[in-house]
């Protein structure tokens, strides 16, 4: 089959969700924290479903213990994720825009990396990664709303995993105990919820704003 035009693939986000959510999805910019389950996740939703920018940051490279549970592929082993992503993002929506940062987040980057995001997915593993993203947001950009989890380890128990709005700006996704520190593995299951909660509730911020 031919390669859908810019205007075909537009028609038909326009014919899925309707004009004013399609416009609304189009303008909007988001960030996405780390590139892994959780990131690689949340990005592939968010294209699929017609946003308009995605500004990707991470420093990390393929690694075969990604497979388990991130969106890459064995020939892209070796590959920085920002490029691997940027690929396999274009071949479901060639149209998106990708903003990729091949860069480690710290306090003093993040406001400059994620300049023009309306709102921020937090998609670390580490505690003290996921806390550092969260203040940095809150703290130093003003208006901009995060999405951030915590507890998304193991299997099963997938109704525990919960959506909770915990300040204007913050929402929490997780059940809050079931974290790698405290032995769990991430598996592709349950990390695949987290990340659905974290693209649906961004869809819902961006729709209701």
């Amino acid at each position: 089959m031919a390669k859908l035009s810019s205007e075909q693939f537009e028609a038909m986000l326009i014919e899925r969700h309707g004009l004013s959510a399609h416009n609304k999805l189009k303008s909007a910019t988001i960030g996405i924290g780390g590139l892994g389950g959780l990131g690689s996740n949340v990005a592939i939703s968010l294209a699929r479903i017609g946003i308009g920018k995605l500004v990707i940051a991470d420093f990390d490279i393929v690694e075969p213990s990604n497979l388990n549970r991130q969106q890459y592929f064995i020939e892209q082993l070796g590959q920085n994720k920002v490029n691997a992503l940027t690929e396999n993002l274009t071949k479901i929506n060639p149209y998106i825009k990708i903003e990729g940062y091949q860069v480690k987040l710290k306090p003093d980057n993040i406001p400059e990396i994620f300049t023009g995001c309306c709102i921020i997915a937090e998609c670390f593993d580490k505690p003290d990664q996921k806390q550092m993203l969260v203040e940095t947001v809150l703290n130093s950009m003003k208006n901009v709303k995060i999405v951030a989890v915590s507890g998304i380890g193991g299997f099963g128990r997938s109704n525990e995993i919960k959506t909770r709005k915990i300040s204007d700006r913050l929402t929490l996704i997780g059940d809050d105990k079931s974290g790698i520190e405290s032995g769990f593995s991430l598996m592709a299951p349950r990390v695949a919820i987290a990340a659905g909660h974290q693209a649906n509730v961004i869809v819902e911020m961006i729709l209701e704003k």
